[in-house]
């Protein structure tokens, strides 16, 4: 199937996480993974959705009847998925990617720019994940309850899921709560201090509530000591 059908996925519904704060988890082909997209909404009503993902019809115009489908981001190289998609769905939509992903994302979707690109407001800003080198960002989303960190790969929240899966997903260390993943280890880490670093920045980040991840639950127990707690691994 090309890119150019709309393949839907096992998804499910539209979950409401904060006034201007919603996710969607949904199932990957063939593994134990759940990714996640998250949309966050502007100041101005514009939707920025990170981790584009395509939904059944219904639930996509329930997205839609949240504001305009603006900004697209491509969180890394390894999130494209659905990203032609939704930029064919809508073709005003503007698209980002980290730096350090350009060149993979630029060959699944038109791209206008980096995170760097992005002008954000005060309610949704991007930053850079120090340690990766600019392979992912972090979306910081402010929020009547608070503060929420969106990061990517270099987190992992799972718990340890039955059967075949669930070994498989504990020999690479993807599994057993918050955690830099012994994928994400090879494939993304490069200055694990520097990283460490910047979970300890982001644990100090005011009225934090909430740290959401590409792959399973939300971190909403005590944020900011799991990623302290994460931060002593590296």
């Amino acid at each position: 199937m090309s890119d150019d059908d709309w393949r839907v996925l096992g998804h499910r519904p539209l979950e409401n996480v904060a006034d201007n704060l919603w996710r969607v988890e949904g199932d990957l082909p063939g593994l134990p993974l759940k990714r996640v997209m998250v949309v966050a909404r502007m100041k101005d009503g514009r939707l920025v959705v990170h981790g584009a993902m395509a939904l059944e019809e219904s639930a996509m115009k329930a997205v839609e009847a949240l504001g305009e489908p603006a900004v697209m981001l491509v969180p890394s190289g390894y999130h494209r998925m659905d990203a032609g998609r939704f930029a064919r769905r809508y073709p005003k939509m503007r698209v980002y990617c980290p730096a350090g992903a350009r060149a993979r994302v630029a060959a699944r979707v038109r791209l206008d720019g980096t995170y760097d690109d992005f002008a954000g407001d005060a309610t949704v800003r991007l930053e850079p994940v120090d340690g990766i080198g600019d392979a992912e960002g972090v979306m910081r989303v402010s929020s009547e309850d608070g503060t929420t960190l969106v990061l990517n790969d270099i987190l992992f929240n799972m718990a340890h899921p039955g059967g075949l899966g669930g070994v498989v997903t504990w020999l690479l260390g993807s599994s057993g709560g918050p955690r830099v993943s012994r994928t994400a280890r090879i494939a993304l880490l490069k200055d694990p201090r520097a990283l460490a670093r910047r979970f300890v920045a982001l644990a100090a980040t005011p009225a934090l509530v909430r740290v959401m991840v590409a792959h399973h639950e939300t971190i909403a127990d005590r944020p900011a000591d799991a990623l302290r707690d994460v931060a002593l691994t590296l």
